[in-house]
């Protein structure tokens, strides 16, 4: 029987040769093309009797393909990001003390027409030989753990939501008009509401009792909204939902222990004690659906500054952001090269001196995600951040205005974490101010440049 563990190609085609004058800088360079089922490996010629391999998933074939990599004298490898199938691979090389860079698969596109995986692990080798790829950022192996736990978390979040619509929809299908009557089902009133539905109680006023003093509508009005055709299959549909969404809601209490039980493993940047956490400049609770832990104390402990003393950045905000990008901002030459890596950078597609597209590229950093949500919430903060987003809403639009705002956000906490510099803020009149004497000297700009000039004019009022 043939063995196809190791299928070897002796008369596979090269890649076309590149200009004689550029020099390898990488002499022991591999490329892998990573794939679902099999993994194609290109290393130099002359490092075996054949420079093309493929290897399966299993974890005894990686094991293999390591060791072959070792063997042919590899300290470097490129491959593609492809799904999530170069996790195992990554971290197996990684361990083994290879250099392992991960590059985006539109830089290392061949040429049209000629696409098998041979040719895709041989171009990247050779690619990578010449020192033209440049591997994607990934951080710290901490950091990698505790990205996974709140990536996980979100998706509990999410999951549960999902399960809230289905509560919506089998009380709408027995006329219980719960949410015409409370501000939010899953509230106080209304998971008691909703609790004691599923446990049997289908009299309107009793439910009704359950109204907690806050609630704005009276029981009398409750009652109403709560008057129904309680039908069984509609109710053992809510009991399920119910049932799922504390589940899910149990599984984010799991996650909230792990986060706070790894956040300590993290190296101390200042002790809390002879440099205090500053006042917080917002007293409100924490929005629904995030952890019930000191996180703010913890990332003070972790960064060394206070990044919720940025209007619009939560603690949950700010560790998101941190578990994506990392406490080492140095990965960036400047804040011009992390907003870029970000995608809340303005599009330069140019041709023949013509803006064609200033559109932000498209982007799935939660990160980036993660800042526009928080400057959507600066609507009505009385802050320069918040004067900033307002005018340019009122000027771009919503969507545009929170990239922009994050923008600025993203800013700001790379020179914080790179620095170590507190934020002030300068205030909404500041802001306007600045805007004022900017539109000013524009104005004098334009009048000199068409021959006139301003002349300040004095009020009716300071007149009399």
């Amino acid at each position: 029987m043939k063995d196809n563990s190791l299928s070897q190609y002796p008369t596979a085609q090269q890649p076309p040769a590149l200009p004689p004058h550029l020099s390898q800088l990488n002499l022991n360079a591999a490329g892998i093309d990573i794939g679902a089922t099999r993994h194609y490996v290109a290393v130099p010629a002359g490092r075996d009797a054949v420079c093309v391999r493929d290897f399966g998933t299993f974890t005894t074939e990686l094991n293999q393909l390591a060791d072959w990599l070792v063997q042919c004298g590899i300290d470097t490898v490129a491959m593609e990001s492809t799904g999530v199938y170069w996790i195992p691979v990554y971290e197996l090389l990684e361990s083994r003390g290879l250099e392992v860079k991960l590059v985006n698969a539109r830089h290392v596109k061949t040429v049209p027409g000629r696409k098998t995986d041979v040719l895709d692990c041989q171009w990247l080798q050779q690619l990578h030989t010449f020192g033209l790829l440049a591997g994607a950022f990934r951080p710290p192996e901490q950091l990698c753990v505790l990205r996974a736990y709140l990536r996980q978390r979100a998706n509990w979040v999410r999951y549960a939501a999902v399960h809230i619509q289905h509560m919506q929809k089998a009380l709408n299908q027995m006329n219980v008009q719960l949410h015409h009557v409370v501000s939010d089902i899953t509230g106080v009133t209304g998971m008691k509401i909703i609790r004691a539905i599923v446990a049997g109680e289908q009299s309107p006023q009793r439910l009704a009792g359950y109204r907690d003093h806050r609630c704005k509508q009276s029981r009398e009005v409750i009652a109403q909204g709560l008057t129904g055709n309680y039908r069984p299959e509609h109710l053992f549909a809510l009991k399920q939902a119910l049932e799922l969404y504390d589940t899910y809601h149990a599984k984010i209490t799991e996650c909230d222990q792990a986060i706070e039980q790894f956040l300590q493993t993290f190296d101390s940047q200042l002790d809390p004690a002879t440099s205090p956490l500053p006042p917080p400049r917002r007293s409100h609770k924490p929005e629904r659906n995030q952890p019930r832990l000191d996180l703010r104390t913890e990332l003070y402990r972790i960064t060394g500054v206070d990044l919720t003393q940025i209007d619009g950045i939560s603690a949950y905000t700010a560790l998101v952001v941190v578990s994506e990008i990392g406490l080492d901002m140095s990965r960036w030459p400047t804040y011009k090269h992390f907003t870029s890596w970000l995608g809340l950078c303005p599009g330069n597609k140019k041709s023949g001196g013509k803006v064609l597209s200033g559109k932000t590229k498209p982007s799935a950093n939660r990160a980036a995600a993660a800042l526009r949500l928080a400057a959507q919430g600066l609507h009505h903060s009385q802050s320069a951040l918040g004067a900033y987003f307002r005018r340019q809403k009122t000027r771009l639009g919503a969507p545009k205005a929170a990239t922009a705002t994050a923008h600025k956000l993203a800013r700001l906490i790379y020179s914080m974490l790179k620095h170590g510099t507190a934020y002030v803020d300068a205030g909404q009149d500041y802001y306007e101010q600045q805007y004022r004497q900017r539109v000013l000297q524009n104005l004098q700009r334009k009048a000199r440049a068409l021959g006139y000039q301003l002349v300040t004019v004095e009020s009716t009022d300071q007149a009399a």
